[in-house]
Order: structure tokens, then C-alpha cells, then sequence
């Protein structure tokens, strides 16, 4: 089942086109990252899908309704973290949740729902004018999940969060989808998108240019990773071996340190079972990969295939790049 679709969908403003003609399937349990420029046309997306604003063209369906038609039937389906939204400085975190409750009708406990999105019962009685913004984006979403959704709608959920903060929002989205709610988000924050999605959407300048796992926009954009492992022993006995192992390429030797291209994620643990097959010692193991910001720059510039490793990778072990196969 897909928890949205959108056929030809298309809002003008006069000469401007903001979203032309998108065809976008997002499947019911995923956690989707819609991506972005600022200006691309990602809030006007959202506001099609809500029915905030009327589309020019095409259409759209959200939990198997007509977004235009059977809104009555979505919204209470639907929880929305809009960008930019507003508290009430003097009203406690609890009663904005309570009155969440009371505005949709539900029967949920105030008290699980303060739980539920990581705020202390302490700072559910305090002033919500007295939060941080972290505080407040939880605050924000704990009345965005009243209702129990099957779909939560959050529009540009870490801007102007500090890195501490996003981490927190990191951990919302991923317990939600562990609980079975689809996450349709909007952002241009690409770490938080990176860290929690199933699958993302690129959109520059109203079209749709990208959707696929961020693995396979890298194998898609190309750049793969680059791998350097350095070896107890001289690297030039093994080279042989490593150029051997499947989605291994432009493999360089030199004294004890090998040097290849990953063209296939699975590639990196094979390759360090071939070179221990072959009787190497690997003291350690180096892997840079493309980063998001370079695929999205690609995507939105009109770049693609001048993708390159992220020089700033951190050395992982022999032993991690096993795991992460």
C-alpha cells in the first residue's frame, strides 16, 4: 500500500511553476526523506498533500484518499509538524498536548504522549516559553502524534536545531517507524536525512530529479568509496587477490599500503576476507565514502558522475567493515 502518491502533480503561481508535474510513490512504513534547496517546492508538495493549497495540475492521494476530495477521511490519519510553528510561552508543555487531545477528539493520555517524544514529566509542567528549541520541536511533534497516525507529515523538522538537538530528532523519526508510522519529511539538513531514511526524493526547481536509497543514488551518480588498507606485510603479494574480489577496482599497491575503488558496498568485507584467505595481516582499514552533500550537489546542479569520496571519512576497523556488509 503507499501511504502517498502523486500523479502529474503541479502548482503554478502565474509564470512560476513550484512543483511541475510530480510523479511520487511513497510506501506505507518508510521513513522518507524529501529533499531540497530552499525554494525547490518541497512545502508546496506538502501543502498539495494536506489540501492547504489547491494543485494546478494532476493529482494526489494520502492513505489511499483523494487529497482533494476525502480530506475529511486523512486528517485524522494525519499528524503534521509544520515549519515554523508557534507555542503558547505561558501554557505548560502538558496542556498544548492536552488541547492537541481535545482539538482531535482523541482519547489519548497526555502523560504517554510526554513520554513518548523523551519530555520529563518536570518539563511537561513548566512553561513551554521556557524550552529550547529541541524541547519545543518535541513538544511540537508530541501533538503531531496525538491520534496515534499512520502517517507523520514534518516539514523541515531540524531547522535551527543545534547538532545535539537534530541527534534528538533522529531518535523521534526512528521510533515512530519502529512503532509502524510512515515519515514523510522535508528537509535540506542532509545529516538528519542520511542517518534515518529508507529512501529520499530529490527536487530542484519544482521536478523531481532523484528517488532511490541514498546506496543507490552513490552507485547511481558514481564515485564510489575508496578503500585503503594498510598491511603488516608488503601490499604488492596481494594485489592479485584484491583486484580479483567482485565490485573491486583500480586496485594500487605500494608498499604496505593497498588502494582500491568500492563499486559495490558488499565488496568491502569480501575484499577483506580474500586478502586474509591470501594470508595478509591488515593493521587497519580506511574507507571514504561519497558524501550526501556531494550526491545532492550533483543532483541539483546537473553534476552527475563528477561525484567524489568524502576526503573527511573517519578510519574504520577491519573488523566494523564486516559488520556493515
Amino acid at each position: 500500500m503507499t501511504a502517498i502518491e502523486t500523479t502529474g502533480l503541479t502548482k503554478a503561481y502565474g509564470d512560476l511553476v513550484a512543483v511541475d508535474d510530480l510523479d511520487l510513490a511513497v510506501e506505507a512504513g518508510e521513513v522518507f526523506g524529501f529533499l531540497g534547496p530552499n525554494g525547490a517546492g518541497k512545502s508546496t508538495t506538502i501543502n498539495m498533500l494536506l489540501d492547504f493549497t489547491r494543485p494546478t495540475a494532476g493529482s494526489a492521494t494520502v492513505l489511499g484518499h483523494d487529497a482533494q476530495t476525502e480530506i475529511d477521511e486523512i486528517s485524522p490519519r494525519v499528524g503534521v509538524l509544520p515549519e515554523g510553528f508557534d507555542i503558547y510561552p505561558r501554557l505548560s508543555g502538558r496542556r498544548h498536548i492536552e488541547f492537541a487531545i481535545e482539538t482531535k477528539d482523541a482519547a489519548d493520555d497526555p502523560d504517554a504522549i510526554v513520554e513518548r517524544v523523551g519530555l520529563s514529566a518536570a518539563d511537561a509542567d513548566r512553561p513551554a516559553g521556557d524550552y529550547s528549541k529541541g524541547m519545543r520541536q518535541r513538544l511540537a511533534t508530541g501533538m503531531a502524534l496525538v491520534g496515534d497516525p499512520d502517517l507523520l507529515i514534518m516539514d523541515e523538522p531540524s531547522s535551527g536545531l543545534d547538532p545535539h538537538g537534530i541527534r534528538e530528532m533522529q531518535d523521534l523519526v526512528r521510533s515512530e517507524a519502529e512503532r509502524g508510522t510512515t515519515v514523510f519529511f522535508s528537509s535540506h539538513i542532509l545529516q538528519h536525512v542520511e542517518a534515518v531514511c529508507d529512501r529520499v526524493g530529490v527536487l530542484n526547481d519544482g521536478e523531481l530529479v532523484a528517488v532511490d536509497t541514498i546506496a543507490g543514488l552513490r552507485e547511481e551518480i558514481g564515485g564510489g568509496a575508496s578503500m585503503e588498507l594498510i598491511l603488516a606485510d608488503g601490499a604488492a603479494d596481494v594485489r592479485e587477490p584484491a583486484a580479483s574480489v567482485a565490485g573491486i577496482t583500480d586496485v594500487v599497491a605500494s608498499d604496505h599500503t593497498l588502494e582500491c575503488t568500492v563499486t559495490d558496498p558488499a565488496a568491502k568485507a569480501d575484499l577483506v576476507i580474500a586478502l586474509d584467505r591470501a594470508g595478509a595481516t591488515i593493521a587497519d582499514v580506511r574507507i571514504e565514502d561519497v558524501s550526501l552533500e556531494t550526491l545532492f550537489t550533483a543532483l541539483t546542479s546537473g553534476d552527475e558522475g563528477e561525484a567524489e569520496p568524502d576526503a573527511t571519512a573517519a578510519p574504520v576497523t577491519a573488523s566494523e567493515t564486516e559488520v556493515s556488509r
